[in-house]
C-alpha cells in the first residue's frame, strides 16, 4: 500500500505556477514531476521534523541548515521554535532559550538581526552582511550543540566569541 499515490490539491501563486511550467518545459517533464521533486527535497531537508523522537540539540541542525527560509516562510518566532525544539526534552539535551532567540532573529528584518547577531562577531571587521552573520551563528550553534554532542552537559559560562569566516558556503 505504501507505493500507492494520492492526488492532492495545492494553492500556488500564478507566478509560481508559471515558474513550475517553465521548469517542466525546460527539463522535458510534467509539472507534477517538478512539484514532486520540490516536495521530496523539502522532506529530505526537514526529515528530522517528522520524527517525533528527534528533539533538543539533535533537531537543531534542521533549523540551522534551513533556518532563514524555514523561519521566514512559516513565520516561526522564538516561542514557537522553543516549543518545537525543546518540548519534552531532558535538561542536558535542551537548546538554551538565548540560542533559540538568536536563531529566531534570522527570520526578522535584517537591521535588528544584524545588531543582535553582530555581538557574536568580535573581530571588528566592520558591518558584516547577513550571510556572514548567519555563518557566525551557524558556527556558534554547531560548536555548542552539535560538535560537542557527546557531552550531556551544555556548555556553561559566557557565550563563545566567533570570528566571521570569509568564503565558503553560507547557508
Amino acid at each position: 500500500m505504501e507505493s500507492r499515490k494520492q492526488a492532492i490539491s495545492i494553492r500556488m501563486s500564478s507566478s509560481d505556477v508559471r515558474k513550475v511550467k517553465k521548469l517542466s518545459q525546460r527539463l522535458g517533464v510534467r509539472d507534477s514531476d517538478v512539484i514532486r521533486f520540490a516536495v521530496k527535497g523539502m522532506l529530505a531537508r526537514l526529515g528530522p521534523l517528522h520524527d517525533v523522537e528527534v528533539r533538543g540539540r539533535n533537531l537543531l541542525p534542521v533549523f540551522v541548515e534551513s533556518g532563514l527560509e524555514l523561519l521566514r516562510f512559516f513565520e516561526l518566532d522564538a516561542a514557537r521554535l522553543e516549543a518545537i525544539i525543546n518540548e519534552g526534552v531532558e535538561s542536558g539535551r535542551r537548546v538554551e532559550r538565548d540560542d533559540i532567540e538568536l536563531l529566531a532573529l534570522t527570520g526578522v528584518p535584517e537591521p535588528y538581526a544584524a545588531l543582535k547577531l553582530g555581538e557574536l562577531n568580535q573581530q571588528g571587521l566592520g558591518r558584516p552582511d547577513a550571510g556572514q552573520l548567519f555563518a557566525v551563528l551557524r558556527q556558534y550553534l554547531y560548536e555548542k550543540y552539535v560538535y560537542r554532542n557527546n557531552s550531556a552537559e551544555p556548555l556553561s559560562g559566557e557565550p563563545a566569541r566567533l570570528a566571521v569566516v570569509g568564503g565558503g558556503h553560507h547557508g
